[in-house]
């Protein structure tokens, strides 16, 4: 499947470029946002982070018009600040975050990031670390096994799932997605197994996350992130989950409250703290028909965008 990037004109059109504007693409991917970002860029720069190699190299190909005008640096985002440090780099006019895991690394079968083919059980965004789907389903204790599908894929039966795995591990190894895809099922009651979706949604995505770190680096990239923005400058969040949406609104929303006095402390509105940012939108800006009709994963996306005052 061809990678689409998802609410490209409504976070681009958010952004408000400068013309020589700094920019912090958080999350490569296959360069979508990127693209749109650096068409608009005069004497501007943007610097991509991906933990993905191959989508950098990717992108590099997608993107050779506008090379001289990118860094591209293979890293998670939560490394920012440290990163762009190296450059001299201590403040931004914005950044595009794109959360989650691209098309192409759903749609490559080798990766395992997917139910829906047959592999070995991988997840890594970065494939250099250690840390994989096979090392957490083969080693992880049963309380760690519950703990990570409960929390991060929200699945009731987390304890069922997790005794199944420890159980059957005891035998042989659990090696493909497709085997982990048999012990969810079995795990599961009859009602569930005949609802709509997949069975093993829930569990892959919490695995996905606890190989990935995704929520860590996200509350520590965003905050950096927020630091690094210049007044008027402005950041985009794009989510697909509600662990995500949660961790974002609530830094949004922390950013965006002024100082709480008790009201009985007679402090004048001009010796009170006031707030750095503000929402763009209140409400998350939710994906168009026209793209939902020509991009199902557009579906659970919410944008929210927010700027330094």
């Amino acid at each position: 499947m061809e990678h689409y990037s998802v609410m490209l004109n409504e976070t681009i059109e958010g952004l408000n470029v400068k013309k020589d504007g700094i920019y912090v693409d958080a999350t490569l991917g296959r360069g979508g946002h990127t693209k749109a970002i650096v068409s608009k860029l005069d004497k501007g720069h943007l610097f991509a982070f991906d933990k993905d190699e191959k989508a950098i190299e990717k992108s590099k190909e997608i993107l050779k018009d506008y090379l001289d005008k990118i860094t591209f640096i293979h890293d998670d985002y939560s490394q920012m600040k440290n990163e762009l440090a190296k450059f001299n780099i201590s403040n931004i006019d914005g950044f595009v975050m794109d959360l989650g895991v691209s098309s192409p690394q759903f749609d490559d079968p080798e990766r395992g990031f997917s139910y829906r083919f047959d592999a070995r059980l991988d997840m890594r965004m970065d494939i250099s670390q250690k840390l994989d789907a096979y090392e957490i389903v083969n080693s992880y204790s049963y309380e760690d096994l519950t703990r990570i599908l409960f929390q991060y894929g929200e699945e009731k039966y987390a304890k069922q799932i997790a005794r199944k795995i420890e159980a059957t591990r005891k035998v042989k190894p659990i090696t493909t997605t497709f085997e982990l895809v048999d012990i969810i099922k079995s795990s599961l009651p009859t009602k569930v197994l005949n609802k709509k979706g997949h069975p093993a949604k829930q569990t892959f995505q919490a695995l996905r996350i606890e190989v990935n770190h995704e929520l860590s680096s996200l509350s520590k990239g965003l905050n950096d992130a927020l630091d690094l923005l210049k007044h008027d400058g402005i950041g985009c969040v794009i989510t697909f989950h509600s662990l995500e949406d949660r961790i974002v609104k609530n830094i949004f929303k922390e950013r965006t409250s002024g100082e709480k006095v008790d009201k009985r402390i007679p402090l004048k509105d001009s010796e009170l703290k006031k707030a750095n940012f503000e929402l763009i939108n209140r409400k998350p800006i939710l994906a168009s028909n026209e793209e939902l009709a020509a991009n199902n994963r557009s579906h659970s996306a919410k944008l929210r965008i927010i700027k330094r005052i």
